[in-house]
């Protein structure tokens, strides 16, 4: 028997109907394997954690989560708690501390889901984003100075370092000499304009990939790549680029493939020395939590992700052909998707057709 232990996190709003969802699907697939155990543990951190104890989680919540296999986490953000409070409350330290340097986007238009382009199907979008994910232009390096007088001032410096860019674009070539389509790594930069970081940036794709000479590479200023992510999709394999710069792109690449309710992502630790943690990328959207209109689809994405990361290859691949079967009949999908099925009936189909295909 495989044993791992989740640390649940479902947070506010919509995060504690999708998670719920997600957990249900993996405890299906893992069922009916016969091999696979999980113990959960479930944390309510959140912004309503927040306002009753005035902080997102406890002094040693990272030291509660550090023995986790790995973190499954909701949404967070509430009206009442500001962004930046929950950000670097919560998410942030955990991303940071446990060394969760690369964040996975899936750019793939699902079987089911019509793209916003035009004349684009499944076999044009289908690519990876890999983020840096704990320095670059999001640093905490910086500060305020004269606030509420004429001189008031702002200083946020990005940090780039020769140990994260190396670590961050030596995985990105990895992934496209292993398993790309095309062996084909596009880098994201803006060294036209930005004079010190972006040119650092771009030695050190020349300089790592010369250990991958079989990976075609190509550095592409982010305006015009931003541009290409829509009118040529088709063309991407591997995608890499600095924490802001990713940030922006996955994003976009979520707009063309459905939108940010059916995005996922991991935050990973290659090294596994401490937990990695799994989310949908969507907003905790209060106005509909609790209503049964959220789609589970990110969650459920994600739940597969995160077994893919503990070597459960073929469950992994279980869940996302019959998320993707359940999305491309459309009988059982929810409003956002033109059905009628709420969050939860939307989560039975998918185990309904996981028991299914395990017959």
């Amino acid at each position: 028997m495989r044993n791992y232990s989740i640390a649940l996190i479902p947070g506010d709003g919509i995060g504690v109907d999708v998670i719920r969802e997600g957990k249900k699907v993996i405890d299906t697939v893992c069922e009916l394997d016969g091999g696979v155990s999980i113990q959960y543990q479930k944390f309510n951190w959140s912004c309503e954690y927040y306002l009753k104890h005035g902080t997102m989680m406890p002094e040693d919540g990272l030291e509660i989560l550090k023995n986790f296999d790995s973190i499954y986490l909701g949404a967070v953000g509430y009206p009442g708690v500001p962004d930046h409070i929950s950000l670097w409350g919560l998410l942030l330290p955990i991303r940071r501390q446990f060394q969760q340097y690369i964040n996975i986007r899936p750019v793939k238009l699902l079987r089911g889901i019509q793209s916003p382009l035009a004349n684009r199907g499944v076999e044009d979008l289908d690519f990876i984003v890999i983020r840096e994910n704990n320095e670059g232009e999001y640093s905490s390096i910086g500060g305020r100075m004269y606030e509420g007088t004429n001189m008031d001032m702002a200083i946020q410096n990005s940090v780039f370092t020769k140990h994260g860019v190396e670590r961050v674009l030596r995985y990105a070539f990895e992934l496209a000499n292993k398993q790309g389509k095309r062996k084909q790594l596009t880098a994201a930069t803006k060294s036209n304009g930005i004079n010190h970081t972006m040119p650092f940036w771009d030695e050190y794709v020349c300089k790592i990939n010369k250990e991958y000479p079989e990976v075609s590479t190509d550095i592409v200023h982010i305006d015009a790549l931003c541009a290409y992510f829509v009118t040529r999709p088709d063309t991407f394999d591997v995608v890499v680029a600095s924490n802001l710069f990713g940030d922006i792109l996955t994003d976009l690449g979520a707009a063309i493939v459905g939108g940010l309710g059916i995005a996922p992502s991991a935050n990973i630790n290659p090294e596994k020395k401490f937990p990695s943690m799994f989310e949908p990328v969507h907003g905790s959207a209060p106005d509909i939590a609790g209503k049964g209109i959220a789609n589970p689809t990110a969650a459920i994405w994600c739940a597969s992700m995160m077994l893919e990361h503990l070597g459960e290859t073929k469950l992994a691949r279980a869940i996302m052909v019959v998320l993707e079967d359940v999305l491309a009949e459309g009988a059982v999908v929810t409003p956002d998707l033109g059905g009628k099925a709420t969050t939860e009936e939307f989560g039975d189909e998918v185990c309904k057709r996981l028991k299914e295909r395990y017959k």
